[in-house]
């Protein structure tokens, strides 16, 4: 049965040019004209008999029926795009270049890396590691970054935060046995951990659980969460860290959440998505963003 749509080139045209809001834009990424452009939107409105673009202004608006038409577009060729990427040979794989926080990558990201490779296999990941802010722009390699900590709003980039983490008091099971009831004394006895870097400290999680008296200021802290998380599991002290990294450890019997449900976490947006904005993101990088949003549970 023969399809009963219009030509491809001119939806994919129309496409561009709803997209980038001109059609000047749409003939850059399509590598043809912008009167070609003009001409392939023409015919659509003549195909359909309505206008899908309003007359008269140098910035292209949409019609009801142009956004209508647009967003079918958007998701169909998304539609197409992953069909394609997941049928094309290892050999021309696509590389996507990721940096990250350091923590993130080895306690989060690493583990659930055999899940992307294995639903885009045309898609490979090439991950470096390093903390504090990064700079996507003066960075041209590199696709997208995940950064740990505020990251202030900048010209080229687009920011999306990771969804709120709970940050919890966690230690070794044999030492949880003793610690609830001196807890409601104010009385701990061991050391307490935390990282030297986080933004939430002890004194954060005392208040929020209504615990007036702090402890004294922790005797054992590091600059990195994975650190932190080990230094628990040998039984150091108690330490004050993400869930979200967490997860193997709690899962395992390892660690244990201080108290069970008695206390409250702290919750945070702790980690951002950073890409660049003002372009049509790669197939790789949209793909890799839908998949990591999906995964941290943040719905767009």
């Amino acid at each position: 049965m023969t399809r009963a749509i219009p030509s491809f080139h001119a939806l994919r045209a129309f496409e561009a040019a709803a997209r980038l809001g001109s059609f000047v834009r749409a003939s850059l990424e399509l590598h043809i004209s912008a009167s070609a452009i003009s001409h392939q939107v023409r015919s659509l409105e003549k195909h359909f008999g309505r206008a899908l673009f309003e007359p008269g202004s140098r910035t292209k608006r949409l019609t009801d029926d142009g956004a209508r038409l647009a967003a079918g577009l958007a998701d169909a060729l998304d539609a197409i795009e992953t069909a394609c990427a997941e049928v094309t040979p290892r050999a021309t794989a696509s590389t996507l270049t990721v940096h990250c926080a350091p923590s993130f990558a080895a306690k989060w990201l690493a583990p659930r890396l055999p899940g992307f490779m294995e639903r885009y296999p045309a898609i490979s990941i090439r991950l470096s590691s390093g903390a504090g802010s990064y700079d996507l722009i003066r960075n041209e390699a590199t696709d997208v970054a995940i950064v740990y900590g505020d990251m202030p709003a900048s010209p080229g980039v687009t920011i999306e935060p990771l969804g709120e983490e709970e940050i919890s008091a966690v230690c070794a099971p044999a030492m949880a046995a003793t610690l609830p009831v001196a807890a409601r004394r104010g009385a701990w006895g061991v050391p307490l951990i935390e990282s030297s870097v986080s933004p939430v400290r002890w004194s954060d999680w005392f208040a929020v659980n209504g615990l007036g008296r702090h402890p004294p200021l922790p005797t054992t802290s590091f600059d990195r969460a994975a650190l932190v998380v080990s230094a628990a599991v040998q039984g150091v002290g108690v330490a004050l860290e993400s869930e979200r990294f967490l997860e193997a450890e709690l899962a395992s019997g390892q660690l244990v959440t201080l108290g069970g449900d008695r206390f409250r976490p702290i919750r945070r947006v702790l980690h951002t998505l950073v890409i660049r904005a003002g372009v049509q993101p790669p197939h790789r990088v949209r793909i890799f963003r839908s998949w990591l949003l999906a995964e941290v549970g943040v719905v767009r």
